[in-house]
């Protein structure tokens, strides 16, 4: 049996016994524990429910506590590479079953977690560096799991696109995340096309190997725009180029691919010139002669990027006739 919020008040709801191993008791309370600093730490049983785990994008001292203790007392972990995971895991002594959960075996694994979660156990789930869902498969679950009820709890943590933005100097205030460009370049350059337009600071992931080909497509596209381009946050070897897209385009084109992961961070467009009142009267003439009034406004309005309120009080002066007195 579980329960559901209902209307205001609680609704029971069956459901089939849980298979694959999910009907198994919860961990003893003894196995609860992480290792800080060389010192044990017992964590407290976890309600059930899944949680959306953060973990480090490279430093692996970046773990949050509340992370190593949801880790910790976890009856399942769910990973994209449970090699990865492993890792981190380990360097806590934290000692959790991992099942690995990714793209190509979602159909599979997210039947059996739901199995978990109906049995009444938590359930972790991590990628294989900062915030699950950015960039990695999890949201069908996050779907699933909440449309069956059960409890979803983010535990915040590292993320690599707030991490570049913060160390990137450009403008925060408003910011568009792409993720990773399509691979082949008349593709790319159409995407590019598309975000050209877009009034904010844009964040792409890329890879290596395609760095280059990636910065001459942007500059091709977006001009000289300022950008940064943020390797290995938090690692060893750490590095935040901020230059024009034109000249970090010309020095990756010619030196061997770096290595590890890339976040670029490029500058919004410039400010357009707001057109002078002149320029939309004759706008709003040109618009007129081929359109209604309500076209004319929304098209002038459109180009000019003044609201439709304004665009329509001036299309309303224009048309008045010479012995209308009508306020405007």
């Amino acid at each position: 049996m579980a329960a559901l919020q209902h209307g205001g008040g609680m609704k029971r709801i069956d459901r089939e016994p849980a298979r694959d191993g999910a009907a198994q008791s919860r961990r003893d309370a003894a196995d609860l524990r992480y290792t800080v600093a060389g010192q044990t730490v017992h964590a407290p049983p976890l309600p059930p429910g899944l949680y959306i785990v953060a973990t480090p994008i490279g430093n692996l001292g970046d773990i949050t506590l509340r992370a190593l203790e949801v880790l910790a007392a976890a009856d399942l972990v769910a990973c994209e590479d449970t090699r990865v995971t492993r890792k981190l895991l380990d360097r806590y002594g934290i000692a959790v079953p991992l099942s690995p959960y990714h793209d190509h075996n979602a159909a599979i694994a997210r039947p059996k977690l739901l199995a978990r979660l109906d049995a009444g156990q938590a359930v972790a789930l991590v990628s294989d560096a900062g915030t699950p869902l950015v960039s990695d498969p999890g949201y069908k679950l996050v779907r699933a799991a909440r449309q069956a009820g059960h409890t979803v709890s983010p535990i915040p943590g590292s993320s690599a696109v707030l991490a570049a933005l913060a160390v990137a100097g450009i403008a925060t205030d408003r910011f568009f995340f792409e993720g990773f460009l399509p691979a082949k370049q008349q593709a790319r350059r159409a995407r590019i096309a598309e975000l050209a337009r877009i009034p904010a600071t844009l964040v792409v992931f890329e890879t290596g190997p395609r760095i280059a080909a990636t910065l001459a497509d942007l500059a091709e596209e977006l001009g000289d725009r300022d950008a940064a381009l943020c390797r290995e946050l938090t690692k060893l070897h750490e590095e935040v180029r901020r230059d024009g897209l034109t000249t970090l385009a010309r020095d990756y084109a010619s030196a061997p691919p770096p290595r590890g992961e890339i976040v670029m961070v490029i500058a919004p467009p410039p400010p357009q010139a707001q057109p002078q009142q002149g320029d939309i009267d004759a706008l709003l003439r040109a618009a007129l002669g081929n359109a209604s009034l309500k076209d004319a406004v929304a098209e002038v309005a459109t180009v000019t990027g003044h609201s439709r309120r304004d665009v329509y009080r001036r299309a309303l002066a224009l048309t008045k006739g010479p012995n209308d007195d009508t306020p405007d």
